[in-house]
């Protein structure tokens, strides 16, 4: 099935490593253009280099106010056209609820919430009469708890439904918004979150027996969901909340 993606062009924010570069290599294998960012100039440079002419690249931090903006700019100047982004943010930092700070909260907030929304509405606002896809990179968090990760537990859900109104406002101008729900994909966030309790293996093992497909995924399985949903043949997927999670989310 051919995608409609060659020629566009998408922003992949934290698009240097994990579920972003996955993504961002999809797109760029079906013809497509994309800006990646991430924060540090060292693993962007490598992934321009390595994903070759249909890319470039920024070191920026999604949490910076003119972030969104400097993006969109770029999108336009290299490659004259903008089609729709996959907004990932870094997860926040692990630990109990009842633990979090005040400094921690507003922290994961102003990232996640507050630098995601604002990428979103850079790129709606620049795109045209052809519409577009904007899709978030959120986490299986959004339908039901992740023990030991409070702070992505109390914030995804909430970014979940602003992109889910976010939908039903940008949708009489044709472009999409939907959210990903990443489960146990082997990244490097998880195998960092299974080495917390001192035996990634074992944690590793315990998480597979709770997927039914018993085993992690992989970041390209993801990277082709996402590049789907970004793409012209899901035109009428809008609003949705996809687990991409190998049936381990057990609610509907």
């Amino acid at each position: 099935m051919d995608l409609g993606l060659s020629g566009r062009t998408f922003l992949v924010t934290g698009g240097t490593r994990g579920l972003g570069r996955a993504t961002a290599e999809t797109l760029v294998a079906e013809g497509a253009n994309v800006v990646v960012s991430s924060r540090t100039q060292d693993s962007v440079d490598a992934t321009v280099s390595a994903l070759g002419e249909r890319a470039h690249g920024l070191a920026l931090d999604n949490a910076d106010p003119a972030t969104a903006q400097a993006l969109v700019d770029a999108a336009l100047e290299r490659f004259g056209r903008l089609d729709g982004a996959l907004v990932s943010v870094g997860g926040p930092p692990p630990g109990p609820v009842s633990e979090a700070t005040d400094e921690q909260w507003r922290a994961a907030f102003d990232s996640i919430v507050v630098g995601g929304m604002r990428v979103a509405r850079a790129v709606a606002g620049a795109l045209g009469d052809e519409g577009g896809s904007i899709a978030f990179v959120l986490s299986t968090s959004v339908k039901q708890p992740i023990g030991g990760l409070g702070l992505s537990n109390g914030l995804r859900p909430g970014l979940a439904m602003a992109a889910k109104t976010l939908a039903d406002e940008l949708g009489p101008r044709g472009i999409r918004v939907n959210g990903l729900l990443p489960g146990r994909v082997d990244t490097e966030r998880v195998r960092e979150l299974d080495a917390l309790g001192g035996d990634p293996e074992a944690a590793r093992t315990a998480g597979s027996a709770t997927i039914p497909l018993r085993r992690y995924g992989r970041p390209e399985e993801f990277g082709r969901v996402a590049a789907f949903v970004l793409s012209p043949a899901a035109g009428y997927l809008s609003g949705v909340m996809l687990p991409v999670d190998g049936g381990a989310t057990r609610a509907l």
